[in-house]
């Protein structure tokens, strides 16, 4: 499917999926099962190891380290024909690194959506809300909650970029299934804590492929010219 396309049809689902999301409650629904109500805890406690180590500062820093290689790649061994070969690929995944953390991050800090377990359902004291939507008193002067979209497994779908450089369908294919399996299990880790809303994940995946797709489409003009 060409870029272009593929640019049309995720920006449709992205303001759909918003919407949906904004206006149903689905996502306590799904929240719900992850919550007890009669002992007003979440299924896994914030700081219960080994998971925050395996699915929060683990593979953080897995991440990070994946990330430098291909920085240290593209810039000391540029002149190399087999990175040459790969070359636009790695500037997906370099550029991929830095640019969606710091997207979806600046989201976060603008949007003031509170997460499951500052709403008032789950025991916090904020209301529910769409994000397209401003708080009523006395919230509005509350202190400015960033939990929407999905920071943490922003990282996780970084790795969406790998589609580009691979060459061959199969490794392809099994790269948009590893970099699934890792932003969801990082994604998933975040609602069973009540730090996040299955939207707020799902968000985050559509918003990190659209910066990936934008910027593939930059690096292969960038290389004809």
């Amino acid at each position: 499917m060409e870029i272009k396309k593929q640019l049309f049809i995720t920006s449709i689902i992205l303001v759909v999926t918003i919407i949906v999301f904004g206006v149903t409650d689905f996502d306590l629904y799904v929240q719900d099962m992850f919550y007890n109500v009669k002992t007003k805890m979440w299924i896994l406690e914030h700081d219960s190891q080994p998971w925050k180590f395996i699915f929060y500062d683990g593979i953080k820093r897995l991440l990070i380290i994946i990330a430098l290689v291909f920085l240290i790649l593209i810039i000391f061994f540029k002149k190399n024909e087999r990175i040459k070969k790969y070359k636009n690929g790695i500037l997906v995944i370099v550029l991929s690194s830095i640019l969606i953390p710091l997207f979806i991050g600046g989201l976060k800090k603008s949007t003031n959506m509170p997460c499951p377990k500052n709403e008032i359902q789950y025991l916090g004291n904020m209301p529910r809300t769409a994000v397209w939507e401003k708080y009523s008193e006395p919230y509005m002067s509350m202190k400015h909650i960033s939990c929407w979209p999905a920071g943490h497994a922003s990282g996780g779908f970084v790795l969406l970029s790998f589609y580009f450089f691979f060459k061959t369908k199969r490794n392809k294919l099994l790269s948009l299934f590893i970099a699934l399996s890792v932003g969801w299990s990082m994604g998933f880790y975040k609602m069973i804590i009540g730090d996040h809303f299955f939207s707020h994940t799902l968000i985050t995946m559509l918003i990190s492929w659209l910066c990936i797709l934008c910027l593939h489409s930059i690096c292969v003009k960038r290389n004809l010219k």
